[in-house]
């Protein structure tokens, strides 16, 4: 039994290591799995009419670790049954892979909010390739989101800036320029916040992140004020009561 474990580990690497974007891949360490099936509860549980899908940049705002974020959710959210399934490090094909395995099913939003892309450009420069790769990839989260929910609005965000390092940021606005191509002004919006985030040459302003790519409640304001007209206009204005399941955390994180 030890040795086929080590031995499916082996393959998941290799595949990994040949991902493509379009692709779901799962990943396959202990807490990203325990993470899942969390997540999968949540979905079961229920009352979610606003669904946030992305890695950790999503992750962290409505996260029982990170209670600062989570209250910012709580006062920018409260009302429209928000939920979030965001997950720390995943790219594009893992978040495939989470909505292939079950955290979208039954669940009917009316509204799903995308932010991904940012670890499938990672720190460095991306070629034409890469570029065209992580394109197929978005479209293909955003046409699954289409074919499970079909009634949601999409409201697809731009990759924020990243300044761990500079040479990335080329690709980023590439690929938000193509991103803008997928939305029809109904079905699929899409949202850019981040002249808001950085100047011109995509330099963070002061106070924008935690670490030149996570953000801080500066910036997580910034994301809910650009998202809360369109919400308005799709949900009516916030309830003073919420349905929404119980937020989760990063299953590791709970344990300590």
């Amino acid at each position: 039994m030890h040795a086929l474990k080590r031995l499916l580990l082996v393959v998941f690497t290799v595949l990994a290591a040949h991902a493509q974007a379009d692709r779901p891949a799962p990943r396959t360490d202990a807490n990203s799995q325990l993470a899942h099936e969390e997540l999968l509860a949540k979905a079961r549980a229920g009352g979610i009419d606003l669904y946030f899908i992305g890695d950790s940049i999503t992750r962290r705002w409505g996260a029982t670790d990170y209670p600062q974020f989570l209250a910012n959710w709580r006062d920018n959210f409260f009302g429209w049954n928000a939920a979030d399934f965001g997950w720390g490090a995943d790219k594009i094909e893992n978040i495939l892979w989470r909505l292939e395995h079950g955290e979208l099913d039954g669940v009917h939003p009316k509204v799903i909010v995308i932010l991904a892309g940012t670890n499938n450009v990672g720190p460095q420069a991306a070629d034409d390739a890469k570029i065209a790769d992580i394109t197929r990839g978005l479209r293909a989260l955003v046409d699954l989101c289409r074919t499970k929910a079909p009634r949601a609005t999409i409201v697809l965000t731009a990759i924020f800036p990243r300044n761990d390092n500079p040479a990335a940021l080329p690709a980023i606005n590439r690929l938000n320029e193509n991103f803008a191509g997928f939305a029809d002004g109904k079905a699929i919006r899409f949202v850019n916040i981040n002249a808001q985030l950085a100047d011109a040459n995509g330099k963070l302003f002061d106070g924008m992140t935690v670490d030149q790519l996570h953000p801080a409640l500066k910036g997580y304001q910034i994301w809910a004020d650009a998202l809360k007209p369109i919400l308005t206009e799709l949900l009516g204005p916030p309830a003073t009561t919420d349905h929404a399941p119980q937020p989760t955390g990063d299953p590791s994180a709970n344990k300590k």
